[in-house]
């Protein structure tokens, strides 16, 4: 299976029709991923964990309401997936045996918006069994990486692996919609396609090195996931750009497919 790294936008993306991405997400299985994964795993900016963890659910999970100042219909949107619980394991056994252990389990935590609201709108069945695998702000890009290759194993056992961030976000900056764009989030952007684009994964996994990397990420949460999902996809893996738009002038969907070299 390939991998991804999906833009995540706020919870308003489940019903607000001008946000470019969501059309994109709610064609994902006919337009993007027409085969039905056994399993997914979700690696969201939302959760910063001192270790690697993983939400060890049996029976369904939660759903986290982890934003503020929403109208109270969005406190009320349920997405009842399915825990993965083989999938924890499984993923606890890779990370633990390439020594990113020990992996701590949680079983009580559900998914956080960074999850469920492309999930929503990409899989609205919510039948598919899902796992979260928190990222750790405290390490850099390169760890994210290694730590993605030690779960390439699971893209031959059915599970579709998904990075879920922003390439840029940074929240204090947020402007209108149709504001625009600043060159320093623009820059970014278009520097980090190219080294994708162009095979240039070294550059990528010393992206704190990169012009504009603190504006754009004055936390790297955001952008880790999409090193996790690079990693899993393999040595030699070829990047493909599958959406770009911008949200509040500042927010790039850019997302990205990372196909394994054969």
């Amino acid at each position: 299976m390939d991998t991804f790294f999906i833009a995540h936008g706020s919870v308003s993306m489940v019903v607000d029709e001008t946000i470019p991405e969501r059309s994109f997400l709610q064609s994902w299985k006919s337009d993007t991923m027409p085969e039905t994964p056994k399993a997914i795993l979700m690696i969201s900016g939302h959760w910063d964990t001192d270790v690697p963890s993983v939400n060890l659910i049996h029976g369904t999970n939660d759903t986290i309401h982890d934003f503020t100042g929403f109208a109270e219909f969005f406190y009320q949107l349920k997405y009842p997936a399915p825990g993965a619980p083989h999938l924890a394991q499984r993923v606890k056994e890779l990370l633990d045996t390439s020594g990113f252990g020990p992996v701590k389990e949680e079983k009580a935590r559900g998914l956080d918006h960074g999850a469920w609201v492309p999930l929503m709108l990409m899989y609205p069945e919510a039948t598919i069994p899902i796992c979260q695998l928190s990222v750790q702000n405290g390490k850099s890009a390169e760890y994210h990486y290694n730590l993605g290759k030690a779960l390439a194993p699971l893209r031959d056992e059915g599970v579709l692996i998904i990075g879920s961030g922003n390439v840029t976000h940074n929240l204090e900056a947020v402007g209108p919609n149709d504001g625009p764009i600043p060159k320093w989030a623009s820059d970014f952007d278009t520097w980090f396609k190219d080294a994708l684009l162009n095979g240039r994964y070294d550059e990528v996994n010393n992206c704190e090195k990169a012009p504009g990397m603190k504006i754009n990420h004055p936390t790297p949460d955001h952008l880790f996931p999409l090193h996790v999902a690079l990693g899993a996809a393999g040595n030699g893996a070829k990047a493909t750009l599958i959406h770009h738009s911008w949200t509040n002038s500042v927010i790039s969907y850019a997302s990205y497919r990372f196909t394994a070299a054969q």
